[in-house]
């Protein structure tokens, strides 16, 4: 990798995340270190409880670390204060979750205004429309989510992630609610945004078929770095994944 494929989108330095005190206390994240490059596509995996969902909140912000550094886009969350942490959040962070959380009452047009209004911008039409047409619904900007199937939710939800032109989208599960033919029209539109558009997308995921659409695959066990793969495919992450198992 070269030029900007170097520079970190996210950037996690020896983070540590306990749950609880004492006797009854849970580490969920022991001492990580892994960067996402820029303009690149990660598939986050791991068995069950190993720190995979943890790792991605505490990397948007979302959570915070008892100990270690995050920083996005080159800015050190530590470092920042509520109003700014949720400010970074709006500007540089779209996230995409498995249950689209979209709200019923809006159309598919003001689901993906709704960044924006929250940072108190107006939202020009013409963006949205785009953002719209970018995941392939540009006919459908006045429909609300029950008139919508499970894949076009999550595109509308895409969408809402891209409106506001993140530097890195997480997407936690974004095809776990989802049928296999339709989990694949997803996974190739999160493709699309890293080699055509750009964009840096952190996916927690179970599904190797999934993992297989990334540049990378990174392991947790245990809260911590099991491994990598650079250009997995469906073959060599379930082989790491049986490893686990074996070690379990």
């Amino acid at each position: 990798m070269h030029g900007a494929m170097e520079t970190s989108a996210v950037l996690i330095d020896s983070l540590t995340k306990t749950y609880g005190s004492g006797q009854s206390a849970v580490t969920a994240l022991d001492h990580v270190t892994v960067s996402f490059p820029a303009r690149s596509f990660t598939a986050v995996m791991g068995p069950s409880g190993s720190g995979k969902s943890t790792l991605l909140q505490c990397a948007a912000g979302l959570d915070r670390a008892n100990a270690g550094k995050v920083s996005i886009g080159g800015v050190e969350l530590s470092l920042l204060n509520e109003a700014a942490r949720t400010r970074l959040r709006r500007e540089s962070i779209g996230f995409v979750f498995q249950s689209f959380n979209l709200l019923p009452s809006l159309t598919a047009a003001q689901n993906v205004e709704l960044p924006l209004r929250l940072a108190g911008r107006r939202p020009a039409p013409q963006v949205v429309k785009a953002a719209l047409a970018a995941v392939g619904l540009a006919d459908r900007t006045r429909n609300r989510p029950g008139e919508l199937s499970g894949g076009q939710q999550q595109r509308v939800a895409i969408a809402r992630a891209l409106v506001t032109n993140p530097k890195v989208v997480f997407a936690d599960e974004p095809t776990g609610a989802l049928d296999t033919g339709t989990s694949r029209d997803v996974l190739r539109l999160l493709r699309t945004l890293v080699s055509d558009h750009g964009q840096t997308v952190i996916m927690v995921t179970h599904d190797p078929v999934a993992a297989a659409y990334a540049d990378r695959a990174v392991f947790l066990a245990d809260g911590q770095i099991a491994g990598a793969v650079e250009h997995p495919t469906a073959e060599t992450v379930v082989g790491h994944l049986t490893r686990f198992d074996r070690v379990a």
